[in-house]
Formats: structure tokens, sequence, C-alpha cells
């Protein structure tokens, strides 16, 4: 009966404990839900961003870190998107939820003007870095906003990629014409 109640206990640990699924999801507070709600349009904002760049720089420096941009981060809106839906949250906030938080995004027209950008390499370099820019400070919010163990990790380690991703940029920026 003891092995039962051991196994019975260890089952309940490791399957989440009922309503609450997924790793973690008792720890979750509001701010680690609008970090991942503003982060997936950012992110994908970066994946139509790191494609062009993929698809039309010279440099293969660039293009080669564009389609790492763009894997990693298509990975990573799959990943914040089963978070959010293991925690029962919308994946997108209500258009009133943001008051208070700054949402950095690269806009439509900065992506149209790029598209037809006579320097393309140089002005591609200036979007992204002032795109990964912006996700080291959603990222660096939710380090101490945040109660998500695994999310706070996450968030911890995209700030120190897009950190270096940026570094990179500067100076791959001083090569492209």
């Amino acid at each position: 009966m003891k092995v039962i109640a051991v196994l019975v206990a260890a089952f309940f640990a490791f399957a989440g404990c009922g309503a609450d699924t997924g790793p973690g999801a008792a720890q979750v507070n509001a701010d680690d839900v609008m970090f991942l709600q503003m982060m997936i349009p950012h992110h994908k904002q970066g994946v139509e961003l790191a494609r062009l760049t993929r698809q039309r720089a010279g440099n293969e420096e660039l293009r080669t870190l564009a389609a790492a941009i763009e894997s990693t981060q298509s990975g990573e809106v799959a990943t914040m998107g089963r978070w959010l839906q293991e925690w029962q949250q919308p994946l997108v906030a209500p258009s009133d939820a943001h008051g208070g938080h700054d949402v950095p995004e690269t806009d439509r027209q900065q992506i149209a003007a790029l598209r037809g950008s006579a320097r393309f390499d140089r002005d591609a370099l200036n979007l992204l870095i002032a795109h990964q820019d912006d996700a080291v400070q959603l990222a660096y919010k939710e380090g101490f906003a945040g109660a998500n163990p695994e999310v706070k990790a996450w968030a911890k380690q995209v700030e120190q990629s897009r950190k270096e991703q940026v570094r990179i940029m500067l100076d791959l920026l001083k090569k492209v014409p």
C-alpha cells in the first residue's frame, strides 16, 4: 500500500497535479502571461524580417545569421504558445490590456521600406539590431517581474542570445557598404 501511495504521489508530482498543467503552472503571474503575449507577435515580426533578410541580403554572414534567427524564433513562438495554452490563457492579449506596458515592434512600414531598399544589407542590419534590442528589453523586464521559473530562465536566455546577436550585427555593419 505504501508503494502505491508513493507511486500516486510521484504521478501527481510529474503530471502537474490536476488542473494546473505544464511546468510550474501554479507559479504564473500576469507579467508572465503579458510577456509571452507581447513576445509572440514580436517574434513573428522578427521571423518575417529575418526571412526577408535571408532571401535578399548580399552578405553571406548576414544571410546565415538571418536563417538562424528565423529558425530559432519560429521554434520559440511555438513554445510560447504552448505555455499560454497550458495556462489556459489567450495567445493574444485584449487590445486594451497593454496599458502601462511598452510594446516595441517593427512596424509594417519599416518592413515594406526595407523590401525596396537600395542599401538592403545596411538597412536590414539596422532594423534587426533595433528589433533584437527590443527583445532584450522585454526579456529583461520578465526577469524581475515574472513568477514562472521556466519562463524567467528562457527570458534570460533570450536576453543573452539577442545581446550577442546585436554584437555580431554591429560588427557586420562595419563590413557592409
